[in-house]
């Protein structure tokens, strides 16, 4: 796999869909030898279920775990340490980890128990667990979602779980975003699956999960978490450890340079779901019929921008999305399925930046 390249896998089948990321990233040879030590390190930030949109999915785990056993690893760990105030052992029971471990004879590492090691990270000195920092290749497998201080969190910060609680507090008192950007230069080798199945919508313990039903595969940090912004309508600069981490070379930020490899089309129409309230007051604003789980989830986030920004008020035409409107005509809609309306934005799917500098670009257009 090259550095530059995104892959995509659309489904609902979470664990077959890991193994298909990783199978075509050639995850196996970029490790080396089978007789590394390989950790899968999720984002257990809270003990909940997956299902709320802020933690990592059990079936991407076992998905990953049989990939690797499959080509002959045997040293193979989960490790992970909760924010401070929860409890890493009640995380792996709620997030149905204990069954992942008992299933495959994996262990589970709570980082919160582990000691420590102050290392010098691109001129700061921070310190990180040491079995964590044992390990010869780290599978990171953040959840696609908001945040409350940082704005996104994926990759990057999904890495302040192999750091010791007393660390965590102090990058507050830092500010995170250069304490977040610098432990990116210290952290083992790894690879970067993303969990982009429900995440939350701004907020990193869940709550208001949008279902998009995708599995993201990365080799570089940076151009991960560049994606993620993108994908939420959000651009780099709200987020500042990314070009901080980009400076520092963890990686690169420049998207137009960027691959995307889908390794099938998102032809599934969107699941229905139990929406919070939230979610269903900005899927009001919207016209779907047989919309695909990421392209409709895409203008979930975009309207979630518009919405915060007071855009959407007194906006009553309802933007059409989904395949049953090919070949139909409309006012205004969102994605290829939509191409025959007056005004739409093509891409299947869009991402939600685009969707929302499409929608102010026509709505500024209109008045």
């Amino acid at each position: 796999m090259k550095k530059n390249e995104i892959l995509i896998i659309h489904g609902t089948d979470y664990k077959d869909m890991a193994k298909q990321i990783l199978e075509r990233a050639q995850v196996a040879s970029e490790i080396g030898g089978t007789d590394k030590k390989v950790a899968l390190k999720p984002n257990l930030v809270v003990a909940k279920s997956p299902s709320g949109g802020a933690t990592t999915h059990a079936e991407l785990l076992a998905g990953t775990i049989e990939y690797l056993r499959e080509h002959g690893f045997t040293q193979i760990s989960i490790m992970e340490g909760s924010w401070v105030g929860d409890d890493t052992q009640s995380a792996f029971t709620a997030a149905g980890y204990r069954d992942v471990s008992r299933r495959y004879g994996v262990p589970l590492m709570d980082l919160q128990r582990d000691s420590s090691t102050e290392y010098d990270a691109a001129g700061m000195k921070l310190r990180m667990c040491d079995q964590a920092a044992s390990v010869d290749y780290l599978i990171n497998m953040p959840v696609l979602k908001g945040h409350c201080q940082t704005t996104v969190t994926c990759a990057l910060k999904n890495y302040k779980g192999i750091i010791p609680n007393s660390e965590k507090r102090r990058y507050h008192t830092m500010g995170l975003h250069k304490p977040i950007a610098h432990l990116s230069t210290i952290v083992p080798r790894g690879f970067v699956l993303v969990d982009n199945i429900c995440g939350d919508l701004d907020f990193e313990e869940g709550g208001n999960p949008v279902v998009m039903n995708r599995v993201l595969g990365f080799l570089d940090p940076v151009l991960c978490d560049s994606y993620v912004c993108a994908s939420m309508g959000y651009s780099i600069d709200q987020v500042p450890y990314i070009s901080l981490a980009e400076r520092l070379g963890s990686g690169s930020s420049d998207l137009s340079a960027a691959e995307i490899v889908m390794l099938n089309d998102d032809t599934a129409p969107n699941r229905k779901f139990p929406m919070t309230r939230r979610v269903q007051s900005l899927a009001g604003y919207t016209d779907a019929q047989d919309a695909c789980s990421a392209c409709y989830g895409s203008l979930i986030y975009a309207l979630d921008r518009l919405n915060d920004s007071g855009q959407l008020r007194g906006k009553k035409t309802p933007i059409s999305i989904g395949q049953g409107f090919k070949g139909r005509t409309g006012k205004i809609g969102v994605g290829q399925c939509t191409s025959c309306f007056q005004k739409m934005l093509k891409g299947c799917p869009p991402k939600a930046v685009d969707i929302v500098e499409f929608l102010q670009r026509e709505w500024d257009t209109s008045n």
